[in-house]
């Protein structure tokens, strides 16, 4: 086993080489309840601890959801960072944040997702501030995650899944489409001169200022 290892400020990275399914599912149980997330691609093992910045941005984004989904009365399911993967593909990965949307119905009494027969989140999140040494937009591509946000300290940019499997640079959220989802970097940065609670209630104050317009968009025949 080769590893390789980076060390950007406040996050670690490590990649592993020549690790079995099993394997990888045993340092999953391993550092269950950790603060390190995982990901992996046949055979090729990334390990990561993220930083205060990296969560704070994750969690506020998270709650920047739930209250557009609360004001606008979208039924949803929250999966924070569970582990999605599937053996047949050799590749899984925890996310930041996902949620079921469209398919949120579908899945709303499971306590355990398995992708071989339940659909994947509608909605992932990935907060890129450091590089990644393995290709997690590719695993997301191969577990069929419609839909991926990325935001990297300075930009939210949407990725939608295409027919032919890739994802695209979107300038529409398929899940809320009515949303101006570039709107949202404003209100993270916000945080900078503001406190959280101040934040969220701006933004709840300005999601209301524009929800009976929403609404109309969100209801009109396409």
């Amino acid at each position: 086993m080769s590893i390789a290892e980076i060390a950007p400020p406040a996050e670690q990275r490590w990649r592993m080489s020549a690790v079995s399914w099993e394997g990888y599912l045993h340092l999953g149980q391993a550092f269950a309840g950790r603060h390190i997330r995982m990901a992996y691609d046949r055979g090729e093992l990334e390990l990561m601890t993220v930083s205060l910045g990296h969560d704070r941005d994750k969690s506020f984004l998270a709650r920047l959801v739930e209250v557009v989904t609360e004001e606008m009365g979208i039924d949803i399911l929250s999966g924070g960072s569970t582990t999605l993967n599937r053996e047949d593909l050799e590749r899984g990965l925890e996310g930041d944040e996902c949620w079921w949307i469209q398919h949120e119905a579908q899945v709303r009494d499971l306590r355990e997702i398995d992708l071989n027969k339940d659909p994947p989140p509608d909605l992932a999140l990935e907060v890129a501030i450091s590089r990644s040494l393995l290709n997690r937009v590719g695993i997301y591509e191969a577990l069929r995650v419609p839909e991926l946000w990325r935001w990297n300290g300075n930009v939210l940019s949407i990725y939608l899944l295409g027919e032919d499997g890739k994802y695209a640079l979107s300038g529409t959220s398929l899940s809320f489409p009515f949303l101006p989802v570039a709107e949202l970097g404003r209100f993270i940065t916000m945080q900078r001169t503001m406190s959280e609670t101040s934040v969220i209630r701006a933004f709840r104050e300005w999601v209301r200022q524009h929800a009976a317009e929403w609404q109309r968009l969100r209801t009109a025949p396409r």
